[in-house]
Protein backbone atom coordinates (compact mmCIF):
# COMPACT_ATOMS: atom_id res chain seq x y z
CA UNK A 1 0.00 0.00 0.00
CA UNK A 2 1.07 3.44 -0.35
CA UNK A 3 0.09 6.36 0.93
CA UNK A 4 0.25 10.20 0.58
CA UNK A 5 0.12 12.41 3.62
CA UNK A 6 -0.19 16.34 3.45
CA UNK A 7 0.94 19.17 5.36
CA UNK A 8 1.22 22.79 5.38
CA UNK A 9 -2.26 24.32 5.06
CA UNK A 10 -3.87 27.01 6.76
CA UNK A 11 -5.58 30.18 7.13
CA UNK A 12 -3.45 33.00 5.71
CA UNK A 13 -4.32 36.23 4.76
CA UNK A 14 -4.13 37.53 0.64
CA UNK A 15 -0.60 38.43 -0.55
CA UNK A 16 0.64 36.41 2.29
CA UNK A 17 2.71 32.79 1.31
CA UNK A 18 2.36 28.98 2.44
CA UNK A 19 4.28 25.82 1.79
CA UNK A 20 2.18 22.93 1.30
CA UNK A 21 4.20 19.07 1.91
CA UNK A 22 3.62 15.98 0.33
CA UNK A 23 5.23 12.73 1.34
CA UNK A 24 4.65 9.08 -0.32
CA UNK A 25 5.44 6.03 1.79
CA UNK A 26 4.94 2.47 1.75
CA UNK A 27 6.31 0.19 -0.89
CA UNK A 28 7.62 2.63 -3.69
CA UNK A 29 9.75 1.64 -6.24
CA UNK A 30 10.23 4.99 -7.62
CA UNK A 31 7.36 8.32 -8.86
CA UNK A 32 6.80 8.88 -12.55
CA UNK A 33 4.19 12.13 -12.02
CA UNK A 34 3.54 14.46 -8.67
CA UNK A 35 1.45 17.10 -8.71
CA UNK A 36 -0.82 19.27 -6.81
CA UNK A 37 -4.75 19.62 -7.52
CA UNK A 38 -7.38 21.77 -5.44
CA UNK A 39 -11.05 21.94 -4.84
CA UNK A 40 -12.82 25.10 -4.15
CA UNK A 41 -15.46 25.47 -2.14
CA UNK A 42 -18.58 24.51 -4.04
CA UNK A 43 -16.49 23.60 -7.26
CA UNK A 44 -15.03 20.44 -9.25
CA UNK A 45 -11.50 19.43 -8.78
CA UNK A 46 -8.81 21.42 -10.92
CA UNK A 47 -5.31 20.98 -11.88
CA UNK A 48 -3.07 23.41 -9.75
CA UNK A 49 0.63 21.57 -11.05
CA UNK A 50 2.18 18.68 -12.19
CA UNK A 51 6.19 17.50 -12.10
CA UNK A 52 7.63 14.89 -14.04
CA UNK A 53 10.59 12.36 -12.44
CA UNK A 54 12.64 14.29 -14.46
CA UNK A 55 11.61 18.05 -12.91
CA UNK A 56 9.53 19.08 -15.55
CA UNK A 57 6.75 21.13 -14.42
CA UNK A 58 2.99 22.28 -15.30
CA UNK A 59 1.08 25.23 -14.15
CA UNK A 60 -2.96 26.28 -14.66
CA UNK A 61 -2.80 29.95 -15.65
CA UNK A 62 -4.17 31.12 -12.94
CA UNK A 63 -0.91 30.32 -10.54
CA UNK A 64 1.55 30.73 -12.89
CA UNK A 65 4.70 33.30 -11.49
CA UNK A 66 2.85 32.72 -7.79
CA UNK A 67 2.88 28.90 -6.98
CA UNK A 68 6.05 27.04 -7.80
CA UNK A 69 6.45 23.13 -7.48
CA UNK A 70 9.18 20.85 -6.80
CA UNK A 71 9.93 17.65 -5.87
CA UNK A 72 13.00 15.90 -3.55
CA UNK A 73 12.86 12.38 -5.24
CA UNK A 74 15.08 10.88 -2.15
CA UNK A 75 12.32 11.68 0.19
CA UNK A 76 8.96 10.80 -2.08
CA UNK A 77 8.00 14.29 -1.33
CA UNK A 78 6.66 17.17 -3.12
CA UNK A 79 5.99 20.43 -2.36
CA UNK A 80 4.62 23.20 -3.31
CA UNK A 81 5.36 27.15 -2.22
CA UNK A 82 2.76 29.23 -2.75
CA UNK A 83 3.08 33.15 -2.67
CA UNK A 84 1.16 35.81 -3.48
CA UNK A 85 -2.06 34.33 -2.41
CA UNK A 86 -5.74 35.02 -3.45
CA UNK A 87 -9.01 34.51 -1.89
CA UNK A 88 -9.52 32.56 -4.57
CA UNK A 89 -6.73 30.24 -4.20
CA UNK A 90 -8.68 29.05 -0.88
CA UNK A 91 -9.31 25.71 -1.47
CA UNK A 92 -8.75 21.86 -0.09
CA UNK A 93 -5.60 20.93 -1.95
CA UNK A 94 -4.95 17.15 -2.56
CA UNK A 95 -1.20 15.62 -3.33
CA UNK A 96 -1.20 13.07 -6.35
CA UNK A 97 1.36 10.75 -7.15
CA UNK A 98 1.87 7.61 -9.83
CA UNK A 99 4.14 5.58 -7.86
CA UNK A 100 5.98 1.80 -8.83
CA UNK A 101 4.54 -0.27 -6.69
CA UNK A 102 3.69 -3.75 -6.03
CA UNK A 103 0.15 -5.09 -7.22
CA UNK A 104 0.30 -8.36 -5.79
CA UNK A 105 2.15 -11.43 -5.81
CA UNK A 106 4.93 -10.89 -8.63
CA UNK A 107 3.14 -7.91 -10.08
CA UNK A 108 4.43 -4.29 -9.99
CA UNK A 109 3.12 -1.43 -12.12
CA UNK A 110 2.28 2.41 -11.67
CA UNK A 111 -1.11 3.49 -8.87
CA UNK A 112 -2.59 6.81 -9.34
CA UNK A 113 -2.75 7.68 -5.63
CA UNK A 114 -3.97 10.91 -3.92
CA UNK A 115 -3.99 12.35 -0.22
CA UNK A 116 -6.53 13.65 2.04
CA UNK A 117 -6.74 16.83 1.54
CA UNK A 118 -5.52 19.94 3.08
CA UNK A 119 -7.48 23.13 3.11
CA UNK A 120 -6.17 26.46 2.86
CA UNK A 121 -8.02 29.42 3.60
CA UNK A 122 -6.87 33.11 2.40
CA UNK A 123 -8.74 36.01 3.54
CA UNK A 124 -9.45 39.46 2.10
Amino acid sequence: QVQLVESGGGLVQAGGSLRLSCAASGSIFSIKDMGWYRQPPGKQRELVATITSGGSTNYADSVKGRFTISRDNAKNTVYLQMNSLKPEDTAVYYCNAEPLTNLGGSYYGYLEVWGQGTLVTVSS
